[in-house]
């Protein structure tokens, strides 16, 4: 059972979808749950999952960690013989651990990321969450940055596995539409610099929005920015303080996102931090040339001039250079697709991470002993 969380559809429920979408039904059974904390919530994640045909399981427990929620999963962990619980989340990691032990059935973790600049409460909840790591079965970070920082903790070295994030380059190979606002842009001859994801501090949008403020004005560009978070109201009082009310389009959250994706020239991801961004995977499977900050995950994935380019994090100046070079010179950058889709199938798609998690969840069932390193 894949237990993530009841808020949004961005990178680390999109993961899980990917993940069970590709796993081999005649070897792994899956069931996608997560913990509804609020009545208002829809947990897009089990309604996702419910479209593709996947079972799912919604656990009614309000507040932030409520123990009514780890006796309801220990019980449906009994009733339903999971062999294997894999959490995401702190939440998940902490409510799954108590209930998979309580079943006597194995549990897994694979940390996405933890949080830059967080306030105090967040910084006490994911200190905690690595705390516990240790009494994990296993423990599978999605990038080499986590894999390490995983191995710091005391006695979580040996709990480690590394597989490597992927993305379902099938569903992106399928989705041929465009967005028709974008199809509206490129009518006009605009050129599209498209983001996706959550507009939250470490994913650096207020750099894109200063670094285009002096953009090269002999080019007609406009900026599409699809997802929600926390800052967005900032952000969009920031592009207007900045004269971009004309150039930069707030989207919000979209079902369809790879409709979008189909509509940038260039990605961008100006992040101040990443584990290894699925967002990136995407653009560069779907054939979208990338630009992305020099920070620990982009690089797994970006190789400067090969794969698309870098820019400097956080500073506003080297994007804006970056943006006017790949603007004025499309063909240059157009040039790094081939070889960027080539190393996503090769290395990051959606059906090998599987493979690996069958490997995985197969050393770990009760009929095998847990040797393998996936």
């Amino acid at each position: 059972m894949q237990l993530g969380s009841p808020t949004g559809l961005y990178g680390a429920e999109r993961w899980i979808l990917a993940l069970v979408r590709h796993l081999d039904p005649e070897k792994v059974t899956s069931i996608v749950a997560s913990i509804k904390d609020a009545p208002d919530l829809e947990v897009p994640l089990c309604l996702e999952a419910k479209q593709l045909g996947i079972r799912t399981k919604v656990f009614n427990s309000p507040g932030k960690i409520n123990f009514s929620a780890v006796t309801a999963l220990c019980r449906y962990l009994k009733r339903e013989k999971v062999d294997i619980l894999h959490t995401h989340g702190y939440k998940q990691d902490m409510v799954g651990l108590l209930g998979a032990r309580l079943a006597g059935c194995k549990v897994v973790s694979t940390p996405h990321g933890w949080s830059r600049d967080a306030g105090f409460k967040l910084r006490c909840y994911e200190g905690l969450n690595r705390m516990i790591f240790p009494f994990f079965d296993a423990v599978v970070p999605l990038s080499p940055e986590l894999f390490h920082g995983v191995g710091k903790i005391p006695f979580a070295k040996s709990r480690r596995r590394y597989i490597a994030n992927g993305v379902d380059t099938v569903e992106i190979d399928e989705y041929k539409a465009v967005a028709p606002e974008l199809l509206e842009w490129k009518k006009e001859g605009a050129f599209v610099i498209g983001y996706i994801g959550q507009l939250i501090s470490r994913k650096g949008i207020d750099i894109l929005l200063t670094a285009a403020a002096s953009l090269d004005t002999a080019v007609d560009f406009r900026i599409a920015l699809v997802g929600e978070g926390e800052l967005r109201q900032d952000l969009e009082n920031l592009a207007s303080e900045l004269g971009l009310s004309g150039k930069v389009r707030f989207f919000g959250f979209k079902d369809d996102r790879l409709a979008y994706l189909r509509g940038f020239d260039l990605f961008v991801l100006p992040s101040r931090l990443e584990g290894i961004p699925r967002c990136l995977m995407e653009a560069m499977a779907a054939g979208v040339p990338v630009l992305s900050s020099d920070i620990s995950g982009s690089r797994d994935l970006v190789q400067h001039n090969r794969t698309g380019r870098l820019f400097r994090a956080d500073d506003a100046g080297d994007l804006q250079r970056q943006l006017n070079h790949v603007m004025q010179n499309p063909d240059k950058i157009t040039a790094c697709c081939a070889y960027a889709r080539a190393v996503v199938h090769g290395k990051f798609s959606a059906k090998l991470m599987a493979e690996r998690y069958e490997r995985l969840f197969g050393a770990l069932s009760p009929a095998k002993p847990a040797t393998d390193n996936g």
